[in-house]
């Protein structure tokens, strides 16, 4: 199958680019310089040169694909907008488009406890303030079922593995600053978390066996806050503490204070279990601590 990967210099999106490919696939992502289009070369893909900002630059790689998979990164509202585009260029055509979102739109502001809330893929839920857009993007994705697409969204939580986990390095990024490795509160909340390699392999399942309009999520472990700071710290040789908001803001920046360490994210997967036949294999957060690749950045 032809697939183009929107991201594939990214984290999230070199990974699903380089699964599809060790599948067989026929995989192009898209790059926007000489040192990107070398990157996904590496990934075993073929390079198209291309922005989100000017779509019509991919319009002959999208008509090219029988699948495309968006994995890239871009503020709220212009995401939408890209979406909704990406929409009107596949409609009637079925193909597939899987479009990545991310379980902070179920998240809670809980100051750094604990919640008992966790929710599966089809679960009501009140929309975080900061995150509705997102949710109206999953719902113009599902809903292009009805336009002859073939549209799913995979809502990944905390994502981790091979020294790329943004909460590890925030954890790590407290110490370069501070000399003691920082969490909010109480440290007990958390988000669900999934190695990107399983994370990635959702994608292709997904692609292989999905139901069109399905959202699917991908959980395979939790780990509070605090626990993962005092690991950080007893690989740094230094202490953990707490501190409170305003101090995190000082220490991390508004957005990430007040969108990921402020609050906790509980999700469950049963239908990516059940109808994808989904089984990570990764399950323990904590190793990735170690990887050299925190500490050298």
């Amino acid at each position: 199958m032809k697939i183009l990967v929107i991201g594939a210099t990214g984290y999230v999106g070199s990974h699903i680019a380089q699964r599809m490919a060790r599948a067989g696939h026929e995989v192009s992502g898209i790059a926007r310089s000489a040192s990107g289009a070398a990157r996904v070369t590496g990934l075993g893909a073929h390079p198209v040169i291309g922005d989100l900002t000017d779509l019509a630059t991919l319009d002959q790689a999208i008509s090219d694909s029988e699948a495309v998979v968006y994995a890239a990164q871009l503020l709220l509202e212009p995401e939408h907008d890209t979406l909704a585009a990406l929409v009107e260029r596949l409609a009637g055509s079925g193909k597939s488009l899987i479009f990545t979102s991310g379980t902070g739109v179920v998240s809670q502001k809980t100051d750094g406890d604990w919640s008992e809330a966790s929710f599966a893929e089809d679960d009501d839920f009140v929309p975080s303030k900061w995150l509705a857009r997102r949710v109206e993007t999953e719902t113009l994705v599902r809903s292009a079922v009805d336009r002859g697409v073939r549209a799913m969204v995979v809502r990944p939580p905390m994502i981790w593995g091979n020294g790329g986990c943004g909460l590890i390095e925030a954890f790590y990024a407290s110490a370069a600053r501070t000399g003691e490795v920082c969490y909010l509160g109480r440290g007990l909340n958390l988000y669900s978390n999934v190695h990107v390699e399983d994370l990635a392999e959702v994608y292709a399942l997904a692609i292989e066996r999905g139901t069109p309009g399905a959202l699917y999520h991908c959980v395979s472990g939790e780990v509070a806050h605090r626990t993962l700071a005092e690991r950080v710290a007893q690989q740094l040789g230094c202490p953990a503490r707490s501190v409170g908001f305003e101090e995190a803001v000082e220490i991390w920046g508004k957005f990430l204070a007040l969108i990921i360490m402020s609050t906790c994210s509980r999700t469950r997967a049963p239908r990516a279990r059940s109808e994808l036949g989904w089984t990570p294999r990764h399950l323990d957060m904590l190793s990735d601590v170690a990887h050299p690749a925190y500490r050298a950045a």
